[in-house]
């Protein structure tokens, strides 16, 4: 196990700024998760909110981006900045840089709010033109990207220090996974980025005439999978690195946890047509393609699966389960920072599945653009994202503050589990309401044509979205409890690095070697979406002039 390190209280301070902004994020875009629950439930509350807010798409726009945009982005950051310079036991090497990335993204929220707010954005956080938003939307969402990509640049930065200090040290899980998961963002918002800068962005300056709404659709899906993984990845951390110390255990193996990270880099990114099926300016061949990346990437999830749950194993044995699933009573089910990760994989079990329905070309036909969908990936973001960050936090804050807990472990629980019921609830009714063919990004509590077989699953969606909501809430309180505590009992805890059955060092040469690896991601992007964007590049129209249609 590597040796305590002395994180200072600036740098804590640092950390702290990302979880603040992360949490006032959630906050605030969880406001108006149960006004779109409840809307499909048949009671519309948006009449009532008017003119503070203006409609159901402007409540779907806040909720989407300041969740699973803001939130993460900012959780993320925070938390990788800790795994970085914990696991490698030294400071950042340039501070003032990180310090830079992260005030732009704080502009770039700002920026971004503003004209959400005042209803001049409200076009989804996929953003799709022919839909226009006000510029400055776009601008801000470039300043989070652009931000958190000098972030970025700051943890490589400190591990190349650390390296040539360390020649042949293998690097230490949780700093590996968390520089895995930036080079796989900045590979993967490259997408983004380009369709914002040279369309979305002159376009809404009035620079040119119109867009291209395919191209501005493939741009987007270049970004848009592997931002799942980008919310994954920090997760998938501290099941790894840190949830088998917290059971009271070991990770099982450390080869196979690397060799799943560098699978995720390699294959989450070129495999965006799987979310275009119905698009018919991509050929079939591409979306075959992509089909089989897509059901490749479940390799790495499998691998995640396997080593995680044989990590829980070891420790539920040691605690002194016994049989065939004793073990998995036997785990600290009372602790919240560990229940909520077990509950998250659960949930992310059969996300998972739904993944695979997703990939399916024929099955997609079925459930594209259905209420299907939005339940699958609130079993992601809102399950596997945000039920482990919610148990990150109940250690990470406390770490970071000196403080204990707010509340007691029975308390925090409780939040938890309300948060798990209520997803259980909701994401199932979505997904069977989908296979009815109910749509999605639709208020369908006002749609007149609404079937008498939906109804009694869209009250499930109403009721719970609400102890989905209270969940969150809780979560808020506890950990703003925790963090302004006045009179509170001081406590001191380390970072919860998790120990590898065997030596890390024992881990092959080749997973701790990052050139072979970012050479055959380059060379999978460019199959994979080299020639298709030549072509849809080669013949742009910017034909699309764009409007405001809500």
């Amino acid at each position: 196990m590597l040796a305590n390190y002395e994180v200072s209280q600036a740098e804590k301070k640092f950390i702290g700024w990302h979880l603040l902004f992360a949490v006032i994020a959630v906050a605030i875009g969880s406001l108006f998760g149960p006004l779109q629950a409840l809307e499909h439930a048949g009671l519309d509350l948006y009449p009532y909110l008017q003119p503070l807010f203006a409609s159901y798409y402007q409540g779907l726009t806040l909720h989407g981006v300041l969740n699973a945009l803001v939130f993460t982005t900012f959780f993320i950051t925070g938390f990788l900045t800790l795994t970085t310079i914990y696991g490698l036991k030294r400071p950042l090497r340039y501070p003032k840089l990180n310090a830079v990335g992260f005030w732009m993204m704080v502009v770039g929220l700002v920026v971004t709010a503003i004209p959400t707010l005042l209803d001049q954005a409200s076009v989804l956080y996929t953003f799709y033109p022919p839909m226009k938003a006000h510029w400055s939307f776009y601008l801000g969402l470039t300043l989070v990207v652009v931000g958190s990509w000098i972030e970025g640049w700051g943890f490589y930065f400190t591990y190349y220090a650390w390296r040539k200090e360390n020649p042949g040290v293998r690097t230490p899980l949780t700093t590996f996974g968390g520089l895995i998961t930036m080079v796989m963002w900045q590979f993967a918002t490259l997408g983004v980025a380009t369709e914002i800068l040279t369309m979305l962005l002159p376009w809404s300056l009035g620079l040119i005439e119109g867009t291209d709404p395919q191209l501005a659709r493939t741009y987007f899906w270049f970004t848009g999978h592997p931002l799942v993984y980008f919310w994954l990845l920090p997760a998938y951390v501290s099941w790894y690195g840190m949830l088998p110390k917290q059971a009271g255990g070991k990770l099982f193996s450390d080869s196979l946890a690397r060799f799943a990270f560098w699978l995720f880099l390699l294959l989450s990114v070129p495999l965006g047509f799987h979310h275009q099926y119905v698009d018919p300016g991509v050929p079939a061949g591409w979306k075959f393609l992509h089909a089989v990346l897509t059901y490749s990437v479940f390799l790495p999830s499998m691998l995640t699966a396997f080593t995680v749950i044989a990590s829980l194993e070891y420790a539920g044995r040691k605690r002194g389960g016994k049989g065939l699933l004793g073990w998995i009573r036997a785990l600290p089910w009372a602790d919240p920072v560990v229940s909520a990760q077990l509950l998250a994989g659960i949930l992310f079990f059969f996300g998972g599945i739904g993944g695979i329905t997703n990939a399916s070309y024929n099955v997609n036909l079925v459930v594209h653009n259905t209420a299907w969908v939005p339940g699958h990936f609130h079993l992601t973001v809102a399950s596997a994202v945000t039920l482990s960050f919610m148990g990150i936090s109940y250690w990470l804050v406390p770490y970071l503050t000196g403080k204990k807990l707010g509340v007691s472990n029975k308390v925090a629980n409780i939040q938890v589990w309300t948060w798990f019921v209520g997803m259980v609830i909701f994401s199932n009714a979505m997904h069977v309401v989908g296979l009815l063919g109910a749509p999605r990004r639709t208020p369908l509590g006002l749609a007149p044509y609404i079937p008498e077989e939906w109804s009694g699953h869209l009250l499930r969606v109403g009721i719970g979205g609400t102890i989905m909501f209270v969940g969150m809430y809780m979560y808020v309180y506890i950990v703003a409890k925790t963090a302004w505590a006045k009179n509170y009992e001081p406590v001191e805890i380390e970072v919860p690095l998790a120990d590898s059955i065997h030596d890390p060092q024992e881990t092959p040469d080749w997973l701790d070697k990052w050139v072979p690896w970012l050479i055959g991601t380059v060379a999978l992007l460019l199959i994979a979406y080299g020639p298709q964007l030549f072509d849809q590049i080669s013949n742009i129209a910017l034909n699309a002039p764009g409007g405001k249609v809500w």
